[in-house]
């Protein structure tokens, strides 16, 4: 026989194309299946690889924290919950080989000054307003309801007085029962075509033009306007240090894992993408 019995391509083993494996450890297609439930994504299918990446990133932790002889010391959390030995031996592997450095006074400070806009309070609006409604799409309606708003409109640029009667009588907003109030208001709290016509408007005034949205045809007064304030270095200082370390500790989370990707066998998914070996 030229062939000894057990080595024909027949009897080897065959590995599933789509089996995933880290130096020839396979990942269940089980356990990527109960871990999809923790990734969000546009397509199935990209859920099944957030899963599986996030699997093989678990597992070349944990194949390296074997090398290492790392023996897990599982803490108890504030809320009672005990972590498992995966969790503390991956924990204790970071702790070890991911360091960065704290982020000092001057680092903190240069962050500060490059973007200050980030580090002042938002303006607030006093607002009134009344709403004319109509739909984006229906072109007829939108057409009698500017109609209707710009009459409002006249009468309120004679008299500011009688905006709370107006309000009452023609606004669709449920702001109607307090004249038209919406009280305070400042970013994201209004649709973005409302937000962004209040800073034209003088505060003490009617806006002299409608604003119209999604939702039809607003007539808008705005009683104050309250400017934002920058903060104090002092008052973002801490809050720098917190985000530039996050962020010094991702980059190091990302080189660290390319290391460990660069010396493995990785078979079924690309791993690429894996930022984080954080897997609920």
């Amino acid at each position: 026989m030229t062939e000894i019995i057990g080595t024909s391509p027949a009897a080897r083993p065959q590995h599933r194309p789509d089996e995933v494996r880290v130096d020839g450890v396979v990942i269940p297609r089980a356990a990527i299946a109960r871990e999809i439930q923790n990734h969000s994504a546009k397509t199935p299918a990209d859920a099944w690889r957030a899963a599986a990446r996030a699997l093989v990133v678990r597992e070349l932790l944990l194949a390296e924290a074997r090398r290492l002889d790392i023996v897990p010391q599982p803490a108890t959390h504030a809320d009672g919950t005990r972590e498992t030995d995966e969790e503390a031996t991956i924990r204790a592997l970071l702790e070890r080989e991911v360091t960065v450095p704290k982020a000092d006074t001057a680092t903190c400070r240069r962050y500060f000054e490059r973007n200050r806009a980030a580090f002042r309070s938002d303006d607030l609006y006093e607002v009134s307003h009344i709403l004319i409604p109509a739909p984006p799409a229906d072109e007829a309606r939108r057409s009698v309801a500017r109609a209707e708003a710009e009459a409002v409109l006249r009468v309120l640029l004679t008299d500011e007085t009688a905006f709370a009667e107006m309000a009452r009588a023609h606004s669709a907003c449920p702001s109607r029962e307090v004249g038209g109030s919406l009280g305070q208001i400042g970013p994201g709290q209004t649709v973005p075509e409302f937000e962004t016509a209040l800073s034209a408007i003088d505060p003490g005034t009617v806006h002299p033009q409608l604003v119209a949205t999604r939702y039809g045809f607003h007539i808008v007064r705005v009683a104050q306007r309250m400017l934002g304030e920058d903060l104090p270095f002092e008052a973002a200082e801490q809050a720098i240090a917190a985000h530039l370390e996050v962020t010094s500790w991702h980059i190091a989370m990302r080189q660290y894992l390319s290391l460990l990707a660069g010396r493995a066998d990785i078979q079924g998914v690309a791993l690429e993408g894996a930022t984080t070996p954080l897997v609920q």
